[in-house]
């Protein structure tokens, strides 16, 4: 059972438990190990969310030719590995001449997994938001056509940008996002800090348990969306992250414990 102290205790109060909602890391190297042995917190490591892919019969009836477009727009990993997995299973070579343009610089990189990396063709927003992404596609707007992977509930700021501009381009369903039965991990142990990592791992949360009161639950959210649904659920938010002097979840995370012992 997710529970906490009065509100005017949180500050006072010392994080022992966090709740993790992302898979557990597979290294032992993992900047999440070494936070929980610094703060002697413990960390639990469970998924709210699970991705399926769409099958390639699927895709089809979206009636989207891959080979039509000059340029990707990926705002997840999960984007990236889906379309290249569609593309895989209805054997379409991707031109090399394509131009990805990435939300983040991490996205980016990743796509070496999967292409020649070439910063000639790969893009990406200078600090992680929509409006940097949207910054850097508006240079080449006019002269590519671009097609926007995305889950069953794609990000819509993307697509009305796109549309705003006249941009041509199609948003192509590669995935979706299904929510885990977590209500025995909620309910089952009591947490001091949840930490999200996308808008529907706050809905899953709520689906699980539709009466969720945060009490004095400390919330963690990476990314504007992600606190942007925190908050609308009415949840308030203590430790935000990217930002400038914490671009990664474990940074905002170590600042704030920092803070939190020093009480």
């Amino acid at each position: 059972m997710i529970k906490g102290g009065p509100k005017k205790d949180l500050q006072a109060k010392h994080i022992q438990s966090i709740l993790i909602s992302q898979p557990k890391p597979e290294t032992e190297k993992s900047p999440y190990f070494e936070l929980a042995k610094k703060f002697n917190v413990k960390l639990d490591f469970y998924p709210f969310i699970r991705v399926e892919g769409l099958s390639a019969k699927d895709f089809r009836k979206q009636k989207i030719d891959i080979q039509n477009f000059t340029a990707v727009i990926f705002t997840s990993r999960n984007a990236v590995d889906h379309f290249f997995r569609i593309c895989e299973e209805m054997k379409i070579k991707v031109s090399q001449d394509c131009k990805y343009f990435c939300i983040t610089e991490a996205i980016a990189l990743y796509l070496q997994k999967f292409i020649l990396y070439r910063k000639r063709k790969v893009f990406y927003g200078a600090d992680g938001s929509t409006k940097s992404l949207l910054e850097v596609m508006n240079k080449h707007r006019d002269n590519e056509k671009f097609l926007f992977p995305s889950s069953d509930s794609q990000r819509k700021d993307i697509e009305e940008w796109l549309k705003a501009n006249k941009c041509e381009y199609a948003t192509a369903t590669l995935y979706k996002t299904v929510s885990n039965d977590v209500k025995e991990v909620i309910e089952g142990t009591e947490y001091d800090m949840i930490v999200f990592f996308s808008p529907y791992g706050v809905k899953s949360l709520f689906e699980n348990v539709p009466k969720f009161e945060q009490n004095g639950t400390r919330i963690g959210s990476f990314g504007p969306t992600t606190s942007a649904a925190v908050e609308e659920a009415g949840l308030r938010l203590d430790v935000k992250a990217p930002t400038p002097q914490a671009p990664s979840m474990v940074a905002a995370l170590e600042q704030y414990l920092a803070a939190i012992n020093k009480k």
